[in-house]
This record gives C-alpha cells, structure tokens and sequence, in this order.
C-alpha cells in the first residue's frame, strides 16, 4: 500500500513551500556556488530541511537521497526518498517565478509515489502508481497529440554537461525544426509536471540528477504517457538523460535524437561522476 507514502510526499512538498515561499524575492539570501552557474541558497537549505524533517518524522526507518545533503537515512534498504528542495534556483534568485519542490519515494528501485508543488501559483501535481497522476485533484493526461509536427515541447541547455553542447545542439536543431515551439523555463520538475498534465506534448533533456527526475517520470507514466533514456530504456535515473511525453511524440523525438546522440555517447562524452547513492536506484 502506498496512501501513506503519497500523504507524507504531499505533507513534504509543502512543507518545503513553508520555507520558500516568504523568502522569494528577498534580496539578502546568503547564496554560494556549489559549481560553475550552478547555485545554493539559504533558501535551499531550509527548504531542505523541513522537507527531510517531514520524511523523516514519519518514516525514520527509510533512506532519503536529496540534492543538497547526499543520503541520509534509516535501515529499510527497500524505500529511498528522492528530494529535490528548490529545482529552479537561479530563476528562485532572479525572481522569475518559475521554481517548485520534488518528492517521490522509490521501493525496490521503482518510482512508487511523486509530488510535485508551485508553491506560488499553489499547484499541487501528484502521482501514484497503478493509481493514476492528478493535478489539483483533477485527473491528468498526456497529450493526445499524434506526432511532432506541430509540438509543444520543454527542454533544458546541459548546463551541467556543456561538453555535450554540440550533440545537444543538435538535438535541439531537430525537434526544433518538426515541433510548433520549444520553451526552455528552467525548472525541470514543473516541466515534467507540465508535460503530464497535457500542457507541453513532449520533453527532452540530458545529464539531470535523479531528484529533477523521480516524481515528474512517475507523473508522465500515470498520465499515459512514456519516459525513457536515449536508448528507449528506463535507465533515466541513473544516467539523467530523459525523453517523455504522449507515446507518439515521445517515439519520434527518441528516434530523432536517437539518430544523433546515444547512452553511450553521451557517457563519453561527459564521463558520468554521478554520487556512489545511485547504485540504491537500481540497475
């Protein structure tokens, strides 16, 4: 059973927007570079912490992997928290209000409950499996578009992977060329939530970290729709490289980007460095 577990993700996210939402567009954050362009606040941190905090109240015994603080957690090998605090920080600190907060529980290496909140526009996205994705308490479902002619797809630069550029690039020339628009906004988890509502028709991008990723694959998957790595494998959360949305537009643009970049170009290219804790994603 998992309405547990769906109620402590929900309790989760919003705990999380307790912590962020009256720090947004507060000019005096204590703000430091983890790497190039890539940024953590004070309002990470404590979004963090009330958010592992609610975990970890009701679930002492489980692991959680979150994108600040690595793994922390309990004996039950079986059930890892993925949390993602703040996805969308640098639009968070230019006060571009397109930011959110990721939580979903793995069992046995499986997605089994995502949620997903805009605290701002008080956006609630939730997912469980075998149970259907919901979205304000309204049932969600992928596009029914039935090709990329005419698409409206989300995507995100490799800012993490820019020896990747060239071959994402490419990518993006070909979607770009069959699709009606791509949006870059910044913030992967709403983009994910976006796409199984229906709103973007498909999304592609590459070398994601498995908390940008968890709860919102679940979501596409609950909606009907598909999400797998480069090689049409369910491999995502590992490698982050992601193509997802309705079954149609998620088969074409795998087999676009397919003819430019694979898995294993991509691990060439940007050698995989990933934290020893997603060997408990499983294989």
């Amino acid at each position: 059973m998992t309405h547990g577990l769906i109620d402590t993700a929900v309790a989760a996210v919003r705990a999380g927007a307790e912590e962020l939402t009256p720090r947004f567009r507060k000019g005096d954050l204590a703000v430091r570079a983890k790497a190039s362009h890539d940024f953590v606040s004070e309002a990470d941190e404590a979004s963090e912490r009330a958010v592992l905090g609610l975990i970890a109240s009701r679930h002492p015994e489980h692991s959680i992997l979150s994108e600040e603080e690595g793994v922390v957690g309990g004996s039950d090998s079986r059930h890892l928290w993925i949390v993602d605090p703040l996805d969308g920080t640098t639009n968070f600190l230019q006060g571009l209000p397109n930011w959110g907060i990721s939580v979903a529980c793995l069992r046995d290496g499986e997605a089994v409950v995502g949620a997903i909140l805009d605290p701002l526009g008080d956006q609630l996205f939730v997912a469980e499996r075998g149970s259907g994705a919901l979205w304000d308490e309204r049932p969600m479902r992928v596009s029914s578009r039935p090709d990329l002619g005419g698409a409206f797809i989300a995507t995100g630069y490799p800012f993490k992977a820019r020896t990747a550029l060239d071959e994402y690039l490419a990518c993006f020339k070909a979607v770009f060329e069959r699709a009606k628009a791509i949006r870059r906004c910044g913030a992967a988890v709403m983009d994910l939530a976006y796409t199984a509502a229906g709103v973007y028709d498909g999304f592609f991008e590459f070398r994601l970290s498995p908390w940008d990723l968890a709860a919102g694959a679940l979501m596409i998957e609950e909606a009907g729709g598909v999400a797998t790595d480069l090689d049409g494998g369910s491999r995502f959360l590992r490698g982050g490289n992601l193509i997802a949305g309705s079954a149609a537009v998620q088969a074409e643009m795998c087999n676009l980007i397919g003819s430019y970049v694979d898995e294993a170009t991509l691990d060439r290219v940007v050698p995989d460095t990933a934290h020893e804790a997603l060997d408990m994603l499983g294989s």
